[in-house]
């Protein structure tokens, strides 16, 4: 459950963050940096990835229908695998032009590249310093994490100013944009992979089924475990179905129980949907047939 106030930082750093990448975005136009162009679209994508969570958290909240059992958790897999694929998009546009720039230079005005970088690098640390006092869920920290990279984005588009603007080279303007768009090509592959991994029924990243599975047959009661499956509903809610082989059903109960207690407290686990079965050993001692 998100903290009260969190759903405001959020939106109060996307707006701010938003609002200074158009700055960026134009600025770099007009002094020919494509650093700082690079660095807005670094800013862009991070904003669109928090409006995006907004959004796709706005439409889980929905819950379950008679048509969508499950609820609407699973906007979030396929908005961020829409927006990872954008931002490899960006980087493909900032690596040609680049590219492009060392075989022919662009005079870039370095001044005015610095001082906006400088005013991009403050602002990114008073938004970080604004999220790290907010709520510690997983949305807060992924959009803390976002802005640690703008926060380097800027960083470098400032280095670039400096060096353009002491010495006039500049070739380091494409060179750190690389540099720039590597951030955002790292960022991106992670989001496409865990978005496209969540959207194929993978085993969350995190977990490794054969773990459960063991940990599970040494749950007393528990013989054995099979047809195991781990999945995720949403970003943050994951579910377990499996057979569960016990030596009888009298005491099924509390054998649920207890793994119910086990998946839910190491591994996060809340929704598991558990099939009771009984060994032929079992069986024959109660006298049912195998």
């Amino acid at each position: 459950m998100q903290e009260p106030g969190t759903g405001r930082k959020l939106m109060l750093a996307t707006v701010l963050t938003l609002g200074f990448a158009g700055v960026e975005a134009m600025v770099g136009w007009w002094s020919g940096s494509l650093a700082l162009m690079s660095d807005a679209g670094h800013m862009v994508t991070d904003s669109a990835a928090l409006l995006i969570a907004a959004f796709a958290g706005w439409v889980a909240r929905r819950g379950p229908s008679p048509k969508h059992s499950y609820g609407f958790g699973r906007a979030q897999l396929v908005a961020a695998l829409v927006n990872g694929l954008f931002m490899l998009a960006v980087v493909t546009a900032i690596i040609v032009q680049a590219v492009s720039r060392f075989a022919y230079p662009i005079v870039v005005q370095g001044e005015a590249v610095t001082v906006v970088a400088s005013l991009g690098l403050l602002l990114n640390i008073l938004v970080a310093r604004m999220l790290s006092h907010g709520g510690r869920d997983l949305n807060m920290r992924a959009a803390l994490l976002h802005v640690m990279g703008d926060l380097l984005g800027s960083l470098a588009a400032l280095v670039s100013g400096i060096i353009v603007w002491a010495t006039g080279w500049f070739a380091v303007d494409p060179a750190l944009s690389l540099f720039i768009a590597m951030l955002i090509a790292y960022s991106s592959l992670k989001l496409v992979r865990e978005a496209f991994h969540g959207l194929m029924e993978g085993v969350p990243l995190h977990l490794s089924l054969d773990a459960i599975g063991k940990t599970m047959a040494r749950v007393e009661g528990v013989i054995s475990v099979h047809d195991l499956h781990v999945w995720s509903l949403t970003a943050e809610r994951i579910a377990l179905s499996a057979h569960v082989v016990t030596g009888g059903l009298e005491s099924w109960p509390e054998t649920l129980a207890g793994l119910q207690a086990l998946l839910a407290q190491r591994y996060g686990i809340e929704h598991a949907t558990l099939q009771p079965e009984t060994s032929p050993q079992a069986q024959r001692i109660s006298g049912i047939a195998p």
